[in-house]
Parts: structure tokens; C-alpha cells; sequence
């Protein structure tokens, strides 16, 4: 059965090297303003995440989502509605594990220039222990 990450607040995280309380299946994580701007995921293969980004309070407005190793962690999916909510939906690999960067880029829309990462979620993805 899916497991849930936790809330805004919350740091959904685990050790890498232990592989134990990594997520599986479909997982929600939720980024509000004022949650720190780094953040720590362990998943299993094969799991999708969906990343909610939270209206920003400040004039800037969430631009694009972008995998630092797409072959192991890619954004499938990006929206963003019109109360400023952005949802971006990230697929791991189904078979090999690693670690990936996912940036959140954020601008002003009035200020030239490119958008500025302004969230990292850290995501590891750890392969199931060997049967035998």
C-alpha cells in the first residue's frame, strides 16, 4: 500500500544508506511559504511524486521544476493555477536507484532575466534490498 509524506511543515526523510522509511507508490509532498527552502525524500523505485508548490508571498511566481538527473527522476508534468499553486509530477526510475535535484525556479514577472531556484527537494531513490 502507498504510504503518504507528511504535511507542509513537516521534512519527509530517511537514511539513504538503510533504505528503511523510504515512500512507495504515490506520494504527495507540499511546500508552503515559510517551510524551509531545502528539503529530503527517500523513495523506492518505480514511485511517483506529486510536488505541490504553495502560492509564494513575495511578488515572485513558481516558473519551472528541473531535475539535476533526469534519467533517474523526471518531471512529467507541470501546472500552474491561476491562484498561484503550481504542481509539478516527478517519476523515479523503476529499476535503478540514486540521487536526484529537483529546483523549484521562481521569478518576479516584471524583471527581466532568468528564473532563480528558490526550492531543493534532495530525493534519493533506493532500490528494494536483493531476495536471497
Amino acid at each position: 500500500m502507498p504510504t503518504r509524506a507528511p504535511g507542509p511543515s513537516a521534512s519527509a526523510s530517511s537514511s539513504p544508506a538503510s533504505g528503511g522509511g523510504c515512500l512507495a507508490g504515490r506520494t504527495q509532498v507540499t511546500v508552503a511559504p515559510g517551510d524551509p527552502p531545502r528539503r529530503r525524500l527517500c523513495v523506492r523505485p518505480g514511485t511517483v511524486v506529486t510536488l505541490v508548490l504553495r502560492p509564494r508571498t513575495d511578488d515572485k511566481r513558481w516558473t519551472a521544476v528541473r531535475s539535476s538527473a533526469p534519467a533517474l527522476v523526471v518531471v512529467s508534468g507541470w501546472r500552474l493555477d491561476s491562484d498561484g499553486t503550481a504542481h509539478a509530477s516527478l517519476r523515479c526510475a523503476g529499476a535503478r536507484g540514486g540521487a536526484a535535484g529537483i529546483t523549484a525556479q521562481a521569478k518576479a514577472p516584471d524583471v527581466a532575466g532568468a528564473a532563480r531556484g528558490v526550492f531543493l527537494l534532495e530525493m534519493t531513490v533506493t532500490p528494494y534490498p536483493g531476495q536471497g
